[in-house]
């Protein structure tokens, strides 16, 4: 994932398996490896997964600052698990 200003880029090479509940968050940790990972910090919900492949965008909510040491997962809310943690690039 990429950040464009206050725009947050998935690329062409994105892809994950199906689930109707998939979110996007933000989380304030430079790498996140499990579910606890997120469960035990204040996350910023991007919204419900696009589309589980190819490139898509998500709006950053005004006020959020992202630099080192931000994360992207992607998040099953049904289960409250991790599904993939995504590089972040802040050009």
């Amino acid at each position: 994932m990429t950040i464009y200003g206050d725009l947050a880029h998935l690329g062409s090479d994105f892809a994950v398996g199906p689930d109707a509940k998939f979110h996007v968050y933000l989380v304030p940790r430079t790498t996140v490896g499990s579910s606890a990972d997120v469960k035990d910090t204040m996350f910023v919900d991007l919204g419900h997964l696009k589309a589980f492949k190819d490139s898509q965008n998500y709006p950053i909510p005004a006020g959020v600052t992202l630099g080192e040491g931000w994360s992207v997962v992607i998040w099953c809310e049904k289960f409250s698990v991790l599904i993939s943690p995504v590089i972040l690039k802040i050009p």
